[in-house]
This record gives structure tokens, C-alpha cells and sequence, in this order.
């Protein structure tokens, strides 16, 4: 483009001096139009104005950076952590209502070292039924217990696909790299509240078979303690003479 703007400005000083050059004398007297200056002036302004365009080029890219910039610095509109915090909370409060022996070491060993202790020659009839009695209940509660808490996890099902729903839309339509990668840690934050509601669900589980199992171990231990008393000494029956009838 500049080759030809510049033949063409040469072409025009040629006419020009071939003019100036056909002129009678007596018009040579008027104002000489230099047509080389004319050419230089022209190119100098071409050349201006192509800087001036590369300058507003650049320009249009930076701002076109800083819009992107600040897309990628922009935070997700959408939240779920309220909700995930709830579920876990309600989750977390189903464990703590257990009845009987809590989800805690120590009242677990308090229970094996008095519910669940073995049956001893000291301890009364009246004792021993009562500890039975006792661990029944406990295992009663402990199945009723992992029930509801399996009721609440199903119940945040449908909280988790509202969620899981909302958060993928949000991670689709993420305009820049901080909302995607906010959107992929809230996903990452449901999948650890549904393993937390998994972890539950199995504890409450495994705590009501467990209970029941020891309840069987004290019932067998209950019934060994029983067959002792009723056997006494050790000592078998020995036959006596009775009289039924007096002469």
C-alpha cells in the first residue's frame, strides 16, 4: 500500500515539474509548488497516521484484557453453602439425639462396665432381669436410632439434586476461571456433605448391630449364670425315702 501511494505521489511530482516546466515565463514568476516536499509531507502523514492506529490497536487489546481480567476475578452468584451446612447440621443432630448410649467413648465403656458387665454370683434376681430388660431397650433404641438417621440422609436427596442441579448450571454458564473454579469447589463441597451423610447413615448402622450383638453375648452370659444357680453345688439329685401316707 505504501509502494503505491508513494509511485503515485512520485507520478504526480513528474506532471507537476513537466508543468512547471510548459509554464510561459511570464507565469514563472508566481509561488513554485515543490512537489518532492509535497510527496515527503504526504508520506510523513501516512506513516503518523499508521502509528496512531496501531497505537489505538493496542489500546482496544488492553481494555479487551482488563474486561477478561476482570470476568476471571468475578465470584460465582450462586451459593450452596448455607444449604450443605444445614443438611449436615440436621444430619449431625439425628447422631446426637441417640438414646440411651451416645455415639462417645466414654459412655460406651460406662455401659460395658455396668449394662453389658458379666453376670456374677453377687448380683440379685431381681438384678439380673433388670440388666436384661435393660439391653433389650438399648438395642430396641439403637435400631430405632440408625432408622431415623438413615430417614434424615434420605431426606437431603432431594436437597443434594436441587443442589447438584443449581451448581452445574452455574458452573456452565461461569463467565471466567475464578466462578468455574468456585462452582467445581461447591460441587466438591456436595459430594463431601453426601459422604458425611453416608458416614452416618453406616455408624448409626453399625452402633444398633453392634448393640444387638452384645445383648445377645450378655443373654448367653445371662443363661450360663442362670444354669449355675439352678444347678446349685454341682451336686446331682440323690434320691430319698419319703413317707406320702402315715398308717
Amino acid at each position: 500500500m505504501k509502494n503505491a501511494v508513494a509511485r503515485l505521489l512520485v507520478s504526480g511530482a513528474a506532471l507537476c515539474s513537466l508543468a512547471i516546466a510548459s509554464t510561459p515565463a511570464s507565469a514563472q514568476g508566481l509561488t513554485v509548488f515543490d512537489p518532492t516536499n509535497y510527496a515527503q509531507n504526504i508520506l510523513q502523514a501516512s506513516r503518523a497516521l499508521t502509528q496512531i492506529n496501531q497505537q489505538i490497536q493496542s489500546l482496544q487489546n488492553e481494555a479487551l484484557g482488563l474486561v477478561n481480567q476482570a470476568k476471571n476475578l468475578a465470584s460465582l452468584p450462586y451459593s450452596s453453602l448455607q444449604r450443605l451446612q444445614d443438611s449436615v447440621r440436621q444430619t449431625q443432630a439425628l447422631l446426637e439425639q441417640a438414646r440411651g448410649i451416645a455415639h462417645r467413648v466414654g459412655d460406651i465403656d460406662q455401659a460395658f462396665r455396668t449394662t453389658y458387665a458379666p453376670a456374677s454370683a453377687s448380683t440379685s434376681k431381681t438384678e439380673l432381669v433388670d440388666g436384661a430388660r435393660a439391653r433389650w431397650r438399648q438395642s430396641v433404641d439403637a435400631l430405632q436410632d440408625a432408622l431415623r438417621v438413615q430417614a434424615g440422609v434420605v431426606g437431603n436427596i432431594e436437597t443434594n439434586r436441587q443442589e447438584m442441579a443449581a451448581l452445574v448450571g452455574s458452573s456452565q454458564s461461569a463467565q471466567g476461571a475464578l466462578q468455574a473454579a468456585q462452582a467445581g469447589n461447591q460441587i466438591l463441597a456436595l459430594q463431601a456433605q453426601q459422604l458425611s451423610d453416608l458416614t452416618a447413615a453406616v455408624a448409626a448402622q453399625g452402633r444398633a448391630q453392634a448393640f444387638d450383638a452384645a445383648q445377645r453375648m450378655a443373654a448367653q452370659d445371662l443363661g450360663r449364670e442362670n444354669l449355675r444357680r439352678f444347678l446349685g453345688s454341682g451336686h446331682g439329685y440323690q434320691p430319698t425315702a419319703i413317707t406320702m401316707f402315715r398308717r
